[in-house]
Parts: C-alpha cells; sequence; structure tokens
C-alpha cells in the first residue's frame, strides 16, 4: 500500500522537480552502499548456483543470512542518512512536512522490524 509520501509529496531532502529523488547523500555513505550492495549481488548469484548444484541445504541457508545481514547493513546507512538530512529538515520545517515524516518514518521502521 502506498503512502500519502510515496503518492506526491515531496519531503525535505527531495527537489520539487525531482519527485522523490534525495538531494542530500553523504557521498562515503553512498559508495560504501554500493560496493555492499555489489558484494550482495555477487552472493546471490553464488547462492543461485549452490541451488542449481544441489549444495547441502545447511550450507546455502548459511549464506542467505549473510546475504540478510547485508542487506540489514545497507538498510542502516540509508535509515540514517534518511534521519540526517531528510527527517531533520522535515521537522525544522515543522508542520504537516513533519507530520508526514513522522508517518514515513514510524512505516518504514514498522517494515524493516519485520
Amino acid at each position: 500500500m502506498a503512502s500519502k509520501k510515496a503518492r506526491g509529496s515531496t519531503a525535505a531532502c527531495c527537489a520539487p522537480d525531482e519527485g522523490r529523488k534525495a538531494v542530500a547523500v553523504d557521498a562515503g555513505a553512498k559508495e560504501r552502499n554500493l560496493a555492499r550492495l555489489k558484494r550482495i549481488e555477487g552472493q546471490v548469484r553464488g547462492i543461485h548456483k549452490m541451488v542449481e548444484g544441489d549444495r547441502y541445504c545447511a550450507d546455502i541457508v548459511g549464506q542467505l543470512s549473510a546475504v540478510q545481514e547485508a542487506l540489514r547493513a545497507v538498510g542502516r546507512e540509508l535509515m540514517r542518512n534518511h534521519l540526517r538530512h531528510c527527517a531533520s529538515e522535515a521537522f525544522r520545517h515543522g508542520g504537516k512536512e513533519a507530520d508526514e515524516m513522522s508517518d514515513e518514518l514510524i512505516e518504514l521502521m514498522y517494515r524493516n522490524a519485520r
């Protein structure tokens, strides 16, 4: 289900003419996330080969756990950036923007806690 933010409202860190594209992204965090995602892609390809090759189930599950933790690390970094830039800016503005950001953060935490 799409949130109000996803349907058209723009956050403080989003350029109004660019929709939902972030404009306040820490360059170091972006590089780290891209490197992690590249490693994750390789791990997923490796898992695919393991399944194709009928590898031992416990070995595959171990690799799945490693990928899940790597994805969680990317998520933490993205959440950190979102809080430092987007959320803090929305809360500085106050009003409807702050209320929408609060709702968005609660939804993000709920989705990521599952």
